[in-house]
């Protein structure tokens, strides 16, 4: 045992990619003065400033434009000549950092409740910031993640969070901003492409009627929010109620409904509720919004579009029907945001789902507007990120060409409230690992 220990020793010091990522940390506070320059500043409000300048002190943006620096003196400069700046991308649902190694782990899964009214359930505090997929979305220019959780009919409450953060305290960007319920389905199929919420009627359906029996859910819903806006009328309580005290924020309006839904009787379900309990409403799927655009901007309801590279909800569909869909919300007015849930890919492709919309109606300004102005705006974070505006966090990337086109996206740096964030990652390390045990750098 002595021989193998001193065998082995060396070997652990000669090979730290084996460690792969631990020796990534997040970045420490830059106190003073940074200025980018010289780029094509992407602002994230449909405005381009060419050859542009921010100007950051401590790590709020304090001047943009298309002048010279005045005075660089004692600051921090990067050269972005030649490149592209954007504000940093939002991905607005995800379960990152509670669901590492898929479902069949459940030990590195945390992200699913037992039960189903569960609005006590708080995503932020089961976060690990130490997943090694954060490295990846970081590496693709998205600084930003709504940590959501999943199951039952009301999941509970989800926390936007920073991509560089040594614990889930330091990561919450804005504490438990969203309230997530999974309407029920309206038809018996399965979810072949991933539409349709979840709880108990994801999948297929129980035998019945499922009209019949997601009415009879929708009224026991209802019923629940019913009793929590009169228990939370009460200036007392006998008993405390922690479900009901769970929803206060929908009735105060300092959080915000999101429902959980691809089908259009869903989404008239959302806009009832909006109706009856006067709640700010998102529907986070909307397939087939497309077809009661108009319904939706009426109503002042929002959606998150959860996957663009997509099958179309149903066989009637156009097949390309998921890529118009952005530029018939955008023609009616609906505020609307892009999201990638994408299993496989692990939610990386966010910016080339904005890229597909591009293809298909959308100007490039307005795709990235999906993916990070709209998205702070749906989330209530456009006050602090989103655009690159004076006031706001620097939360900024810096591509070395179009970052909704994957040949030419090659994020070079990435800025979290004006700390210069590492993308290096898990991959990255191995790439340089194996390319090191061929000769090939």
């Amino acid at each position: 045992m002595k021989r193998l220990t001193i065998l082995f020793f060396p070997l652990l010091l000669l090979a730290p990619a084996v460690n792969a990522q631990d020796d990534v940390y997040p970045a420490r506070p830059y106190a003073g003065r940074l200025i980018i320059t010289g780029g094509t500043i992407h602002v994230g409000n449909g405005q381009v400033i060419d050859n542009g300048t921010i100007e950051i002190d401590n790590g709020k943006i304090v001047k943009i434009g298309a002048d010279a620096p005045s005075n660089t003196s004692g600051a921090k400069v990067v050269d972005a000549k030649g490149k592209q700046v954007y504000p940093g991308l939002i991905l607005p649902v995800t379960d990152l950092g509670l669901k590492e190694i898929g479902s069949g782990v459940r030990g590195s899964n945390d992200y699913l409740e037992l039960g189903d009214i569960n609005p006590t359930v708080r995503s932020i505090v089961a976060y690990n910031t130490d997943s090694k997929i954060i490295g990846t979305l970081r590496a693709n220019g998205i600084l930003l993640a709504g940590v959501t959780p999943e199951g039952g009919t009301i999941s509970g409450s989800s926390t936007i969070v920073q991509l560089d953060a040594w614990n889930w305290e330091d990561a919450a960007y804005k504490m438990e901003n969203a309230i997530h319920v999974n309407l029920p389905s309206f038809m018996a199929r399965p979810r072949r492409f991933g539409g349709g919420g979840g709880g108990r009627f994801a999948g297929f359906q129980q035998a019945g009627d499922p009209t019949k029996e997601a009415l009879a859910r929708i009224d026991e819903l209802k019923a629940f929010f019913r009793e929590a806006k009169a228990y939370l009328a009460e200036p007392e309580h006998k008993e405390t109620n922690m479900k009901f005290a769970a929803v206060k924020g929908l009735f105060n309006h300092t959080q915000k409904l999101f429902m959980h839904g691809d089908q259009v009787k869903q989404m008239l379900v959302a806009i009832d509720f909006a109706k009856e309990f006067g709640f700010d409403v998102t529907i986070v799927g909307g397939s087939e919004s497309w077809m009661i655009a108009d319904l939706l901007k009426k109503n002042n309801i929002s959606v998150i579009l959860q996957q663009l590279h997509a099958l179309p909800n149903t066989e009637d569909d156009d097949v390309d029907q998921p890529f118009k869909t952005p530029a018939v919300l955008q023609k009616a007015g609906v505020l609307f945001a892009l999201n990638d849930n994408h299993e496989e890919s692990r939610y990386r492709n966010l910016a080339f789902n904005a890229g597909t919309a591009v293809a298909y109606g959308l100007s490039k300004e307005q795709a990235l507007q999906a993916i990070t102005l709209n998205t702070a705006r749906i989330c209530g974070i456009d006050d602090r990120t989103g655009s690159l505006e004076v006031g706001k966090d620097a939360n900024v990337v810096i591509s070395g060409g179009d970052i909704l086109d994957m040949r030419t996206s090659l994020i070079e740096h990435c800025f979290i409230q004006g700390r210069e964030v590492s993308l290096d990652n898990k991959q990255t390390q191995l790439y340089h690992r194996y390319m090191t045990k061929y000769g090939l750098e």
